[in-house]
């Protein structure tokens, strides 16, 4: 126990601390008065190796404020040796007298005996309480050496005399059983101790006498130490061995202890199928010269291993003392002469789970060698032990299952290094992997089956088609893995194909004289089908130690199932890559397919190579009020060669001639006729007024640079190419591929997609001779301008633009400013139909119409839903209602910004005012013919605004 300090040495009792006449009375008197106010500390670890104390006891915390005051003597009794050897030297002189004067040998602490529960009185035992195993002890922690003239009274010198303490003790220097030397023995005692017999079955309750030995306050009778646990302590699981070697040891060293004939000790082990059974670990051990012609047949085996099936049955203790005389087991005389006693203790791991068993048979009687009983403290003493053995074995599983868990991480990740390289063939990406997981399994053979796509033959049998086989040869310290070319009706399909129609693992473990079997199959399914497309197998594992064979444990199943899960993964990624290979090659036709009907027949390109370019004058290109209506397919080509050549970009960025030409009927040509309104026609009358704006406004030219002046013209000639006749609303809601493949403004993602296949194009390529720099530049502006069509971004962005128009002067040079400014200019260019003249404004307005009535009317037979209002054909009578609400919300206030900020625009402003003004007056027209009053004034309210 430890030794703890006391406040106050008072209660010592007078008759025993009086000092005969000498300085030591004085001394001893002022030792009375003395009080020791230090904190209670532990000193050592013998609490932890009493027989009392259990690692597993719920009260231990609170058991050892039990018997301060007795350690409190104990503690002074330690701190003042000198007084001490003299108090007893005295004591023993005053009984014995001259006559017994022979000097005491120092005789090594009782194992057996246990005298930490020996009291001056039994009344006061209280053997659940690891305090009383210290009352004795503290002298221990401590030792004062004894004088050799020491001397005990006559009637109690056959109690201290090494003969009789032998008996008791089969750990004592005279016994050969004894590993331990003589002078590692430390002891106390006392003059007065009752009789205990030591063969008593129950030693807190019996009332014989006892003999007195050596107070033992560890349950090895090695004072604090034990041997056995403290190498656990220093030397952690690094030192352990084996598990069969640290059982053995736990149950040679206990058997020793409790003076046993012979021991053994056996765990549980699991099975498959979760059923528990006995393997035997530590084989009955005779212990000692007692024991050593003891044999035991297997009649004896098979009673013992009854018995301790029993206890692990039970999870309790079991101390048989009369195996002849219990009429449970039936004994013969030959068996009832060997086994008399036995004391079997189950061993458990911290949840309370029995995972063995150890027995103790025939306790010896060191005196006579005859057989006695195991007494109580023998069973809390094997107890004891075999917690602290439970223990330890959850940590050596603990410490192997890391172990495997670090292996088994280190296969995945070789597996998973192995899928993400890139492989010739689909059987080199599994055979690799497969051979990962070998040297982790010691398995000779590994063998990944395959079936066909018809999985049933002829006969309705499943049957494989394919079999990749691995074999291991063991190198010295290495192995080497090969792939051997095997005929499927070579190998055994048996075990696979049970495994591959129960769908689950298979696992077989048969080693006898005639067949050696030991393999286990997993199936390798599809995640998405949950179809087996595989079946993984290994074969035949090696033992490490020795040669032969053993079977596969659960983490070999567990690395199995994760290579089963690889090789899953592996084919749907060869799959995957077989199908995005073959959609690359798909897409590859479908653009070389597209190239050659977007580009123009060269009779085309030569024709308007050949032609001479109206001058911009003549084609009314920089007339705000241009028409594209009417104008030949010819000339409109002309006319954006023109818009090119009088901007100079032609000149400054180098563009061959040949090429633009063939450019602009390409991209003519990426437009569809089919569409009314968003056709070749809207795209030359968009880059018109973009044209018209740039070369009437020479700020326009100031705050852009001639690189946004090319990707603004550029977009608005692409800015609707391939358009379907229906907006992004339609094609999110029918789940179009565009939808899919863009998620927001779809079309004009394509728009933009076709724009630069075009510019990609052979014999297009219009930007071959800019940088890399200017050709990053001017892709990124196209995107911003093409996607600023996007009526919804228009919307988001306005505001911040109509802001900048308030102010009297804006400073242009900011990036973001100038964006901004493209992204306002595109969508004036886009919506400039609303300006144009009114009988060109009406003829377009009638093309808006007819496109969104026929998607409103595609709307209704899809989704069987009433169209908005605009697509609606039922609302055709109030279309100029409709336009005039379009032009209050959208076009107005845009183009009163633009001509705001730019004069020189301000005829945009002035054709949207007339067309209003003419869409007002359709409106008055309606009225007179019973049109509904409150939406004209509504409308002429927000004209005035």
């Amino acid at each position: 126990m430890p030794c703890l300090q006391s406040e106050s040495l008072e209660c010592m009792d007078p008759d025993r601390t009086t000092p005969g006449p000498s300085s030591a009375a004085g001394t001893e008197e002022s030792l009375r008065r003395e009080t020791v106010t230090a904190p209670l500390i532990v000193k050592d670890m013998s609490w932890f190796f009493s027989p009392l104390w259990n690692p597993r006891s719920k009260t231990r915390s609170t058991r050892f404020e039990d018997g301060v005051k007795s350690k409190q003597v104990e503690a002074w009794l330690d701190d003042h040796s000198d007084f001490t050897s003299s108090y007893f030297l005295r004591r023993a002189s005053s009984v014995s007298g001259p006559q017994a004067e022979s000097p005491l040998p120092r005789v090594p602490r009782s194992s057996s005996d246990h005298s930490d529960l020996l009291r001056k009185g039994h009344h006061h035992l209280r053997p659940s309480s690891p305090i009383n195993s210290s009352r004795m002890s503290a002298l221990m922690y401590r030792p004062v050496p004894l004088s050799s003239h020491l001397s005990a009274p006559p009637d109690c010198m056959d109690r201290f005399s090494p003969e009789v303490l032998v008996s008791h003790c089969p750990c004592s220097p005279r016994s050969p059983r004894s590993p331990f030397p003589p002078h590692s023995s430390r002891f106390s005692f006392s003059p007065c101790l009752s009789r205990i017999h030591p063969s008593s079955p129950d030693i807190p309750h019996s009332p014989h006498p006892l003999y007195p030995t050596a107070p033992n306050p560890a349950l090895c009778g090695h004072g604090e130490y034990c041997p056995w646990m403290m190498e656990f302590l220093r030397g952690g699981l690094s030192s352990m061995g084996s598990v069969g070697e640290l059982c053995q040891g736990a149950v040679l060293h206990t058997g020793e202890l409790l003076a046993a004939e012979c021991c053994c000790l056996s765990l549980v082990k699991k099975d498959c199928g979760g059923s528990n059974s006995l393997k035997e670990v530590v084989a009955p051990t005779a212990l000692g010269c007692l024991s050593e012609g003891i044999l035991y047949s297997h009649a004896h085996l098979e009673l013992l291993k009854g018995i301790m099936e029993c206890a692990v049955a039970t999870g309790s203790p079991m101390n048989l003392r009369d195996m002849s005389g219990d009429s449970r087991f039936g004994l013969d005389d030959d068996q009832s002469s060997k086994i008399r006693t036995v004391l079997i203790v189950p061993i458990k791991n911290h949840r309370g789970e029995v995972v063995g068993v150890a027995v103790m048979i025939n306790k010896r009687n060191c005196c006579n060698g005859s057989v006695s009983v195991f007494t109580n403290m023998d069973e809390k003493v094997l107890s004891n032990h075999m917690d602290v053995l439970g223990l330890v074995l959850d940590n050596v599983q603990l410490y192997e299952s890391s172990r495997q868990e670090a292996k088994r991480s280190q296969a995945l990740i070789e597996m998973a290094q192995v899928l993400s390289k890139k492989h010739c063939s689909f059987d080199v990406l599994l055979s690799k992997m497969a051979a990962t997981i070998m040297p982790f399994t010691h398995a000779q053979y590994c063998t990944i089956f395959i079936p066909g796509k018809q999985t049933l033959d002829e006969n309705d049998q499943i049957s494989f088609s394919n079999v990749i086989h691995l074999e291991c040869e063991e190198l010295g310290s290495t192995c080497q893995i090969y792939r051997r070319e095997r005929d499927i009706s070579d190998i055994d399909q048996s075990h696979a194909l049970q495994s591959m129609v129960a769908m689950e693992t298979l696992k077989r473990s048969q080693i006898s004289e005639e067949t050696i079997t030991s393999l286990v199959c997993c199936p390798v399914r599809n995640e998405r089908s949950a179809n087996v497309i595989a079946v993984c197998q290994l074969m035949k594992k090696w033992s490490i130690d020795s040669d032969d064979m053993e079977a596969f444990n659960r983490y070999d199943e567990r690395l199995l199932e994760d290579l089963a899960l690889y090789c899953g993964l592996a084919m749907q990624y060869v799959k995957a890559v077989l199908i995005t290979e073959e959609r690359r090659a798909s897409i590859e036709v479908t653009q070389e397919v597209l190239a050659y009907h977007i580009t123009a027949a060269e009779q085309e390109i030569q024709a308007l190579l050949e032609a001479s370019i109206p001058s911009a004058e003549s084609l009314h290109m920089l007339d705000f009020h241009f028409s594209e209506f009417g104008l030949p397919e010819e000339r409109s080509t002309q006319a954006t060669i023109r818009m090119f050549l009088d901007l100079n970009l032609v000149q400054d960025f180098n563009i061959d001639y040949k090429t633009l030409c063939q450019w602009v009927l390409s991209v003519r040509r990426g437009y569809r006729n089919s569409v009314p309104y968003h056709n070749w026609s809207h795209a030359l009358s968009t880059a018109q007024s973009m044209f018209a704006m740039l070369m009437a406004t020479d700020q326009l030219k100031t705050i852009f640079s001639r690189l946004e002046i090319l990707a603004l013209m550029i977009a608005t000639l692409n800015h609707d190419i391939d358009h379907r006749g229906v907006n992004n609303s339609y094609i999110e809601r029918t789940q179009q591929p565009l939808a899919q493949l863009y998620g927001h403004s779809s079309l004009e993602n394509h728009h933009y997609n076709l724009c630069i296949f075009i510019l990609d194009n052979t014999g297009s390529q219009i930007l071959s001779s800019l940088s890399a720099e200017d050709h990053r530049a001017v892709l990124h502006m196209l995107k911003r301008a093409i996607l600023a069509t996007d009526l919804n971004v228009y919307m988001e962005r306005r505001t911040e633009f109509f802001n900048l128009a308030k102010k009297s002067r804006v400073n242009w040079k900011s990036e973001k400013k100038k964006d901004l400014l493209r992204s306002m200019l595109m969508t004036a260019s886009d919506l400039s139909a609303i300006t144009k003249p009114w009988p060109e404004q009406k003829r377009i307005a009638n093309l808006v119409t007819m496109e969104f009535f026929a998607q409103g009317d595609k709307e209704k037979q899809e989704f069987k839903i009433k169209p908005i209002d605009i697509m609606n054909r039922e609302n055709s009578p109030r279309l100029p209602y409709m336009q005039v609400e379009y032009i209050d919300d959208i076009c107005y206030p845009l183009y009163k910004a633009v001509s705001r900020l730019f004069d020189t625009c301000s005829p945009l402003l002035a054709g949207c005012k007339k067309n209003r003004a003419n869409w007002m007056h359709l409106v008055m027209e309606a009225q007179d013919e019973n049109c509904e009053n409150t939406s004209c004034v509504t409308l002429k309210t927000q004209l005035e605004e």
